[in-house]
């Protein structure tokens, strides 16, 4: 059966030159990076070897990059971090409610804690308002995390007007950017972050590696105590393969990325104007302003989860919401913030792209999609008399 892989922001295939570079450190090079002979201090160099391939990644100094178990853990780090290391300077925190569940629930982790969090409004197509942001902003902020880009409805938001603002006011900012990072240019500098988010497997390294970068010079409170592993920032003895596979990673990111994106942005143009040709399918997100492998749906009359099914008996893999809500059967929070309404939101569906990817699986899954959609709507109770000028004709126009 064909097989097309259309779920790369959930994860993907390791590269093989990461796999090559990792595996010595599964077996000979299996030291710890805290001992002081050879086998220690092999594992050390390889360490610091990758911290400079990923801080060449975003254009940062190896000092900056802080080596974590994933985007969740860096996330978490983030916030949880600065908003102990700041209590004493204010308590308020601001984020956007299109942010990952690690960002929403350390939120909601520092309310219960006595902080108080603002959710930041966005536009039916995703986007954070930098005026907003300003005016969200009190002598008590501390902390603000917007996402470079969102991994469920690909949306790239304004980092950089956000950044200027917050500089202004003396606030950290940290961007979530495990689903940019890798995949599209990322400059710390440029973009005028405090802290960014970044994990391995989202460019074709390993999971169980991620990065929080952390700006020179800004006090931040370790998440995991212990030890004095990542300059006393981050306990725990290192997980070195992983690590070494995120540098090679990073390296090769860096190297083939035009051709990534070009790539993928063709076929990511070819399936939503493909899938768009289906009667009451609604592109979620930006049209212009969005990563350049990322394309997500909603799908009037029907579920998510029943899609994905059809469709991945025909060999085809997708996702519904993102990675780590698909499986909860409820609507979309991010996808309610667009002003999408509940049952529609239960109609999502993202597609996602990779270099294994090509224009006969796009051709192939066109071809599919739309009978998918048709047999799952005439078995709908919710789509009586769609088409006939019916009750069911009453249908969505937002998007």
């Amino acid at each position: 059966m064909r097989r097309c892989y259309f779920d790369h922001v959930a994860t993907n295939p390791l590269h093989p030159e990461v796999l090559e570079a990792m595996m010595p450190y599964f077996k000979d090079n299996f030291g710890n990076p805290l001992s002081v002979y050879d086998l220690g201090m092999m594992a050390r160099d390889a360490i610091e070897k990758a911290r400079q391939q990923v801080a060449d990644l975003v254009h940062a100094k190896p000092p900056t990059v802080v080596f974590t178990s994933s985007g969740a853990e860096a996330n978490n780090f983030a916030l949880r971090g600065i908003a102990f290391a700041m209590q004493n300077k204010g308590n308020h925190v601001i984020v956007s409610k299109v942010e990952h569940h690690s960002i929403l629930n350390a939120a909601r982790f520092l309310e219960k804690s006595g902080f108080v969090v603002t959710y930041l409004p966005v536009d039916k197509n995703g986007i954070v308002d930098p005026d907003t942001v300003k005016k969200s902003i009190n002598k008590e902020t501390i902390l603000i995390s917007v996402t470079h880009a969102s991994s469920e409805i690909g949306t790239i938001e304004p980092i950089r007007e956000i950044a200027g603002i917050a500089k202004a006011q003396g606030i950290v900012l940290h961007a979530d950017g495990v689903a940019t990072c890798g995949n599209i240019p990322v400059d710390v500098k440029e973009l005028g972050v405090d802290l960014l988010s970044m994990a391995a497997h989202q460019f074709y390294g390993p999971k169980g590696a991620g990065v929080l970068y952390v700006r020179e010079g800004l006090r931040i409170a370790p998440l995991i105590y212990g030890g004095i592993q990542e300059g006393g920032r981050r306990a725990g003895t290192e997980n070195v393969p992983a690590i070494v596979g995120m540098g090679k990673a990073a390296e090769i990111a860096a190297r083939e990325m035009p051709a990534r994106m070009e790539h993928c942005r063709q076929l990511r143009d070819a399936l939503i104007g493909g899938v768009l040709k289906t009667p009451n399918v609604y592109l979620t997100g930006h049209h212009e302003l969005r990563l350049p492998h990322h394309a997500s749906f909603v799908v009037e009359f029907i579920e998510g989860e029943a899609m994905l099914l059809m469709l991945s008996v025909k060999g085809i893999l997708s996702a519904s919401g993102s990675a780590c809500s698909s499986r909860a059967l409820k609507s979309s929070p991010v996808l309610l913030s667009l002003g999408i309404p509940s049952a529609l939101a239960q109609g999502s569906i993202v597609f996602s792209l990779g270099m294994d990817n090509s224009m006969d699986d796009i051709n192939y899954f066109l071809e599919e999609f739309p009978q998918v959609v048709k047999k799952l709507r005439d078995m709908s109770p919710f789509a009586k008399g769609w088409g006939s000028g019916g009750e069911g004709d009453q249908c969505y126009t937002g998007g």
